[in-house]
């Protein structure tokens, strides 16, 4: 008898119908159940019509113009596009242009920059991920582009990676809900979203060399879940690997899990495409599931592959493979019947600024509110004193590919001028100097208490500093260059060279089948490529004009490491673990040896470097101090930026220098003190935190950040956003702080020992408390929940067991306000080692003042599971499980049970 069950594959051969009960939850009235319809819907993946359409054009092709589809047309072809693939005019095949990124389609700049991935995670909003991800199809269409770069998806193990910021948290199954609707929302308007980076990207140091090793439970049940429910249920058009290896191999060449495991075991029919110049090798990647080499054809070209084609190394059917792909979305997304740029759509709208306004709104978290400080009363506060480095300007987003110049942007001081009005006054003060300051203001002697002012800078021409210096020379001080800006990154620098002659319709005649047509230019340089090896040793003396405690910062540099008076201070020299990086000293009045050693450039092989001392007890600026002691309420703005907080670096769990000593100085200038963090993750606030009332954390909101603070901070809307991360109280108790960096000396291995334990996972199962828990939030209202029932399903989307869990939540406050429910799931009966406890469903639900609304949250078979590594499948013993409903990972407001009968077994398509 033939099985009845559906191959993954044959799944993509209708249009899927995704319903509210897999968005994690259906509410009465909830925003969950307000996504918008769909703007144009592309064709099902594999449907009868687009296949037809994508044979009868690879038939007319010849071996040549295919091998061209494999690769980008290189930098320089054509300026306003992160990258596009070749034309193949003579078929109407038009080239498919790619725009950066996760939270805008900045391609060409300016564009509206909406909230941070993570910052759309604490919204807990499907429909407003939908939302957002409509308005960036649409910018991306008015700019001409078929492919989004994003979203980003990568799960958040440590608050350092430089890219949290992009990405969607730490739970999979919060991750997954946002992806899905985020990619819906995007590929509605004839966009292809690329979901990315595929695979163990879960840190940005070394991020091109260090390979994350990752057993095969956690890989399904942490890392793996979001790309598949993006390919299950979002349809997603495309896949980026990363540019890391993965358990030994690099992710534009790992077999296992490009063809494997997306390919065959999901049925994924869309093309996976290289990071911009992540391919190591011709062969590795034809053959290892990778379909799309970008920006331009550095190993995918006719120079490399026709030799290995004709010698059997890649069989033509490989290379056919991945260009039906890449066609199969042109004839999806309709790419080859019109014009992708849609004039009708202007480039910057009023949707797309009340969607980033809305993401600010929902993702920003209020986690302290001592004394009921907030809301600020207007008839009371008259005078508000705005302090920080992050207040103005604004920061709307972090740095990298990810980083988005708005067409304008709200910072907090503006946000809080503009909301107050004439009711009341705002004043301002930065309150500390700015980084190139503090560095400016750093003097070194050649000598120790020697007038001479500068530093002696020794160059090494090899990576090591080892033998005589090829030159030494004095400059006026440790800084030299800028930081590097995508903004600043010009592609003109790498136009390819002029195109060969045409490639002929078939062979040369009496060429042996499968032999090249003209021969093929030389590929363009990459300007991924990494300089030459060098080092240097720069040495100058600095005067400390007191005893007492002071900051050394160096921001630049990947590979270094500091000494003072010939102790070593910072080490960075085998682990790049920050673009800024901080160490506290206790200097005596008098000269100090300050000695930095610097193997290569900065990050993307930047050759940037600054340096500064600065005395902790004078740098906080004066006028900070004397606002916030005449002001009604303090609000201090710290956080990191586009420079600190960035791709390509990581960054530390510290706030940036002199921040800690300015908030206790405006704290203790002011007891009604409010502090606002902009940062992509947890930060250290133990420094201060018993000293302020007041603590909000707004991620990177976007453009409308100031806007979306001030109404909350002013009770215009309800703080509802919680936390997609745990916050940790110091960085030692972070379940992976012990095995975020190389754990083997001498080796590019990051194993991650913590497993499954990732996150509130790994807390609960540590037995230590986090300063805040996943999901925690404060509210200006509160809420009630009750009559909690479990019940069994027919039917359900998936095979396995279906349950609803059904409760009311109560508004029991007087404002309006939104919680955000959530469901979890525990095996009280493992007989394996399980989290204590894992999210299976939520709801966010709005209610005004004393209303009650009725919720449900399905559960699917797949919900009680674990990875069977042995069996190589999804599998639930039979016995009792609970189910918790509350308000955070901690916080259980019900408790129900159900009991499985018999076990649960699910295949790795299911």
């Amino acid at each position: 008898m033939r099985s009845s069950r559906i191959s993954p594959a044959s799944r993509y051969r209708a249009t899927l119908a995704v319903s509210l009960a897999l968005a994690g939850a259906v509410a009465a009235g909830s925003n969950a159940q307000q996504n918008p319809p769909p703007a144009g819907p592309a064709s099902a993946p594999m449907s009868a019509p687009v296949e037809a359409r994508v044979n009868t054009l690879l038939s007319q092709m010849t071996l040549e113009e295919k091998i061209d589809m494999l690769s980008g047309v290189g930098y320089g072809a054509a300026s306003d596009t992160t990258g596009s693939t070749h034309a193949l005019p003579r078929l109407g095949i038009p080239g498919f242009r790619m725009t950066d990124g996760p939270v805008g389609a900045h391609v060409p700049p300016p564009s509206t920059a909406y909230a941070a991935g993570i910052g759309l995670a604490a919204t807990w909003d499907t429909a407003l991920a939908r939302r957002v991800g409509v308005q960036l199809g649409r910018d991306t269409r008015s700019r001409g582009q078929h492919f989004l770069l994003g979203p980003g998806v990568n799960i958040y193990r440590t608050p350092m990676n430089g890219r949290n910021f992009e990405y969607f948290g730490e739970d999979p199954f919060l991750g997954a809900r946002i992806a899905v609707g985020y990619v819906q929302g995007v590929q509605s308007e004839g966009v292809s979203a690329t979901i990315k980076h595929f695979l163990g990207n879960n840190s940005e140091f070394a991020r091109n060399t260090s390979d994350s090793i990752i057993d095969e439970r956690a890989l399904r049940e942490i890392y793996l879940p979001i790309f598949e429910a993006a390919v299950k249920e979002g349809q997603v058009g495309a896949i980026m690997d990363s540019y890391n290896l993965t358990n030994g191999a690099h992710m534009t060449q790992n077999g296992y899990l490009n063809t494997d495991v997306v390919k065959t075991q999901w049925g994924f029919p869309g093309i996976i495409m290289s990071d911009w110049g992540a391919v190591h090798d011709t062969l590795g990647a034809a053959n290892g599931g990778m379909d799309l080499e970008m920006p331009d054809g550095q190993y995918l070209n006719r120079r490399n592959l026709l030799p290995a084609i004709a010698q059997g190394q890649v069989s033509v059917a490989t290379v056919d493979d991945k260009v039906r792909r890449l066609l199969r979305l042109g004839a999806r997304f309709g790419w080859l019947d019109r014009e992708q740029k849609d004039l009708s759509i202007p480039r910057y709208n009023p949707q797309g600024r009340q969607a980033a306004l809305d993401g600010a709104r929902e993702g920003l978290v209020l986690l302290k509110n001592e004394g009921g400080l907030l809301p600020l009363d207007r008839g009371r506060v008259k005078t508000i004193a705005v302090i920080g480095p992050d207040a103005h300007p604004a920061i709307a987003t972090a740095g990298g590919s990810g980083h988005v110049p708005p067409f304008t942007s709200v910072s907090i001081l503006q946000g809080l001028s503009d909301a107050l009005g004439a009711a009341g006054t705002v004043t301002y003060a930065r309150g500390l100097p700015t980084l190139p300051q503090m560095a400016s203001a750093t003097h070194f002697t050649t000598e120790a208490g020697g007038d001479r002012g500068g530093v002696t800078v020794e160059t090494f021409g090899n990576a090591d500093l080892s033998g005589p210096p090829t030159a030494t020379r004095v400059e006026r001080s440790f800084s030299s260059g800028r930081p590097f800006s995508f903004e600043d990154f010009d592609p003109a620098d790498f136009a390819p060279p002029s195109p060969p002659a045409g490639p002929p319709a078939g062979p040369r005649p009496g060429a042996p089948a499968g032999a090249p047509g003209a021969a093929p230019a030389a590929p363009p340089p990459s300007p991924f490529g990494r300089p030459a090896p060098t080092s240097t040793r720069r040495t100058g003396y600095y005067m400390a004009s007191a005893a007492g405690s002071y900051i050394l910062f160096v921001q630049g540099p990947e590979k270094f490491r500091a000494l003072v008076d010939d102790q070593p201070v910072m080490d960075n020299w085998q682990v790049p673990r920050a673009a800024l990086n901080q160490a506290r000293l206790t200097l005596t009045a008098g000269p100090h040896k300050v000695v930095l050693e610097q193997s290569g450039g900065g990050g993307f092989g930047q050759p940037f470097l600054r340096l500064g001392i600065v005395p902790e007890d004078t740098v906080v600026e004066a006028d900070a101090r004397a606002l916030a002691a005449r002001a009604d309420v303090a609000v201090v703005a710290v956080g990191f930026d586009d420079q600190i907080e960035t791709e390509g670096s990581d960054r530390e769990f510290a706030l940036p220098p002199g921040q800690d000593a300015l908030i206790r100085a405006v704290a203790a200038a002011n007891r009604r003190t409010i502090v606002v963090v902009t940062s992509g993750g947890s930060v250290d606030v133990t420094p201060w935190l018993d000293r302020v009332p007041g603590l909000v954390e707004v991620w990177y909101p976007g453009q409308e950040g100031g806007t979306a603070l001030a109404e909350a901070l002013l009770g215009d809307v309800d703080p509802s956003g919680r936390l997609p991360i745990s916050w940790e109280r110091r960085l030692e108790d972070n379940p992976s702080d012990t095995n975020y960096y190389y754990t083997q000396p001498g080796t590019n291995k990051i194993e991650y020992r913590e497993g499954i334990f990732v996150g509130y996972r790994g807390y609960e199962h540590n037995q230590v408390q986090p300063l805040f828990p996943f999901g925690y939030g404060l509210s200006y209202t509160t809420f009630r929940y009750a009559n909690l029932s479990v019940t069994p399903q027919r039917g359900g989307t998936g095979p396995g067991p279906h349950y609803m869990v059904s409760f009311d939540v109560t508004n029991t406050g007087r404002r309006a306000g939104a919680d955000v429910a959530q469901v979890y799931v525990a095996d009280t009966h493992a007989t394996v080692p399980r989290p204590p406890k894992e999210l299976k469903g939520f709801a966010r639900v709005e209610l005004r003042p004393g209303q009650t609304r009725h919720v449900q949250v399905p559960l699917s078979g797949r919900a009680f599971t674990y990875y069977d590594v042995n069996a190589k499948q999804w599998h639930a013993d039979p016995g009792e499980f609970t189910v918790l409903v509350g308000r955070s990972s901690e916080r259980a407001e019900l408790r129900g049970k159900v009991s499985l009968s018999q076990p649960v077994n699910l295949g790795v398509g299911d």
